[in-house]
Order: C-alpha cells, then structure tokens, then sequence
C-alpha cells in the first residue's frame, strides 16, 4: 500500500509539474513572451530563415532579393556583442563608432544601406515583422538599392538577444 501511495504521489508531483506556473496569456488577452533560446549549431538556420523571410518580403514588394554578405555579418556580430556591452540599444558603438565605421573596418567594398537593432527576448521572425512595421527599418529591408545582407545577433544569459541587420550594396 506504501508503494502504491509512492508512485501516486510521484505521478502527481510529474503533473504538476508540467503545468504551467502563473497565466501564459497577460491582460491585454496576448501570450506572455516566452524566453527564445539559441543553441549554437542554429546560426546557419537562423541566418536562411532571415534571409528567406527578408526575400519574401522584398519580392511581394517588387524588389530584387538579398544575399548573404560575410562581412555585413561580422560587422552585425560585433555591434550586437557591444550593445549587449553598453545595455542599450543604439546605432553608435562603445568606441564612438557609426554603423559607417564598422562596416568598413570589416572590409566590405560596397555601400552600407542601413543598419536595424533590436533587444527583445523575440525570435527573429518576430523581430523582422516588428521592423517591417515601422517606416525607417522597413525601409532598410525593402531599400531597392540593396543587395547584400549581414544579419547577426548576442544572446545573454539572461535569454536577452540583441539583433542587428545590416543591408549593403
């Protein structure tokens, strides 16, 4: 009967924990955010399904669609690591630098477009679709004049993520 009274109580604590704790809708009737984690065997698929979210919205808005750049990327992966640094998001890195600057410190012989950031505990299709939803970062995905895409990101232990989109020609 001890036995019988052991597995119970263990099955039940197993249920229990499986529930939710709190309310997983917030009163605005929304989903609570849920922390977004990035293991590090994800960066490839994450940066195609930038790129192919990007393409599809650049192609419905009759533009030319974007390709991967190594060097925007780089210069994407250091200013996310340095706005992570500075605890603020913000276009101008911790040595004073511009988007300009960081760009061509990597060595990238075309034209920097545009530069968006985000800090959000969001995926990166959500981040994508809350820049396609504001005029000036939109504009820097749907540019006609790019080409070239550098997209990267930090992610603090904290699940905080810092993006940065940099489009180029």
């Amino acid at each position: 009967m001890a036995r019988l009274l052991l597995i119970l109580t263990s099955a039940f604590l197993a249920l229990a924990a499986c529930t939710p704790i709190g309310p997983t809708v917030g009163p605005d009737g929304k989903p609570l955010p849920r922390v977004y984690r990035i293991k590090a065997n994800d960066t490839a698929k994450i940066q195609f399904r930038v790129l192919d979210s990007v393409n599809a919205l650049r192609v419905a808005a009759g533009r030319n669609a974007l390709e991967l750049d190594s060097k925007l990327t780089a210069a994407a992966a250091t200013h996310s690591r340095d706005m992570s640094v500075q605890n603020r998001p913000w276009h101008f890195g911790s040595d004073g630098s511009s988007p300009l600057d960081r760009v061509a410190r990597t060595g990238y012989e075309g034209q920097m477009i545009g530069e968006n950031i985000s800090e959000t505990y969001e995926n990166e299709t959500e981040t994508v679709a809350a820049w396609m939803e504001t005029p000036p970062t939109r504009e820097v995905i749907l540019s006609p004049r790019a080409n070239k895409l550098g997209f990267s990101w930090y992610q603090e232990p904290n699940g905080k993520i810092w993006w940065t989109m940099v489009t180029g020609s």
